[in-house]
């Protein structure tokens, strides 16, 4: 169902709802998005705008969409801010694919406009509070029936294994989440994705809280833990989401619950978090490797795993080399001559980036920066990664180990101490030349790790 086909399809469907002729004036794909399909709706009689969260076809997930528009139902009841379910349907020969249809609500969800610009200002200032008295309204939520419970570290460590792609760091961070588990935890209902990019901010604060897929049964702090991991600050010094201070956030909560969540438990989920972003990165890279999902955005996802590596390894203190490992660009070949290849790529990445760009809009526009910083990746490996590569052979022959699969092996099964200086600096030796190919800038971003 192409768009044209979808537009008369939600046209039908809303007539058919409200008993009177609708159209629909524009229907356009949002930029974002990994697992649903959202679409933004506007409609001619009365004006009015509805948001569109659809499975992609083909790829449905019908308990799931139906799910969510109950959650966001008893959500609405409970309080919580939340766009108000219009339809929803697990019925394909309606729209293509299940389905909630919600109204259109106002502000802002890009992180980078919410964090920077001056028109959310006093928005931020108070934010951090205000989602912690939100998140605690979402764990008063009753349980809906149907909603799944199981054990998050048990579920990550078996995502993890069945990409049978081992991470040293990785494994360092799951001996440190089995040895350090919180105890006595209450059971509530989750939201799973609560963090800046999934709120709706407008210059007064919060409207909305968005994407309810990954909702379950588990340890409330789960969701705070999430809104501080590192990814979701964007840049910004501020541990929860970039806007605020985790001591505003958990006073926040205790404003609502009663009681003031413990900040070594929330700093256990913190880094689960960043283990889970690690692991979904890479996740959502084999969509794409196995044909599953072709797409640009998925491919270049793979790389920040390395970025959640590095994270972990500061949050855990695992001993830091005094030396980081220097970047020598590989020599060009004398065979192919100028331009090189890393050149050539460079040249590729600077068109996306700059005339692609210009020309496009909307979807198209973005997966164009996407591609052009694919290609940046690419063009760094060019030239790094003969040396890095023998700087690495290097490293594991002083272990005694054959690849880096080996070292992941022996630090799960307790052979390799993570505290031990030698291997820890091959562990971070490994974290580095990565980061230096995939995003070198990621070191200085907000001055460290996740701590």
């Amino acid at each position: 169902m192409n768009a044209g086909e979808l537009s008369e399809a939600l046209a039908a469907r809303l007539g058919e709802i409200s008993a009177r002729p609708v159209r629909v004036t524009r229907l356009e794909q949002a930029t974002g998005g990994a697992s649903r399909e959202t679409w933004f709706v506007e409609l001619d009689h009365p004006p009015h705008r509805l948001v569109l969260r659809r499975d992609p076809v083909g790829r449905s997930d019908p308990d799931g969409m139906a799910r969510e528009a109950v959650v966001l139902r008893a959500a609405e009841e409970a309080g919580v801010a939340v766009p108000h379910v219009v339809d929803h349907s697990v019925d394909e020969t309606v729209l293509g694919a299940p389905y909630v249809l919600t109204e259109h609500v106002d502000g802002e969800t890009i992180p980078r406009r919410l964090l920077r610009d001056d028109a959310y200002a006093g928005a931020r200032a108070g934010l951090a509070r205000e989602l912690g008295r939100c998140a605690a309204r979402i764990h008063r939520i009753p349980i809906p029936d149907g909603v799944p419970e199981h054990d998050p570290l048990e579920q990550l460590r078996t995502e993890y294994d069945d990409l049978d792609d081992p991470v040293p760091a990785l494994e360092i961070a799951f001996r440190w989440l089995h040895a350090n588990r919180p105890t006595d935890s209450r059971r509530t209902l989750v939201h799973g994705d609560f963090r800046n990019g999934n709120l709706i901010v407008d210059e007064h604060g919060l409207r909305a809280v968005l994407d309810w897929e990954l909702t379950h049964v588990g340890d409330p702090i789960e969701d705070l833990g999430w809104l501080c991991t590192k990814a979701w600050r964007f840049g910004s010094p501020l541990p929860v989401g970039g806007f605020g201070g985790r001591d505003e956030l958990l006073d926040g909560y205790a404003e609502i619950a009663g009681e003031r969540p413990d900040p070594d438990v929330l700093r256990w989920w913190e880094i689960y978090g960043t283990a889970r972003w690690g692991v979904l990165c890479r996740s959502q890279a084999e969509r794409h490797l196995s044909g599953a999902s072709p797409a640009v955005e998925l491919a270049a996802i793979g790389r920040r795993v390395c970025e959640q590596e590095y994270d972990l390894l500061v949050a855990l203190g695992v001993p830091e080399p005094a030396s980081p490992p220097e970047q020598v660009a590989d020599a060009a070949s004398d065979l192919h001559g100028r331009p090189s290849a890393a050149e050539l790529v460079a040249a590729v990445r600077d068109f996306l980036r700059d005339d692609v760009r210009a020309e496009t809009q909307g979807r198209t526009r973005f997966q164009a920066l996407v591609a052009a910083n694919a290609l940046a990746t690419v063009e760094r490996e060019l030239r790094f990664g003969a040396d890095q590569e023998r700087r690495h052979r290097e490293r594991l022959d002083e272990l005694g180990l054959p690849d880096r699969a080996a070292l992941a092996a022996a630090l799960r099964s307790g052979e390799a101490d993570p505290w031990d200086p030698d291997v820890a600096a091959a562990v971070w030796a490994e974290v580095l030349d990565r980061l230096a190919v995939a995003n070198p800038r990621h070191r200085t971003a907000d001055g460290g790790g996740a701590a």
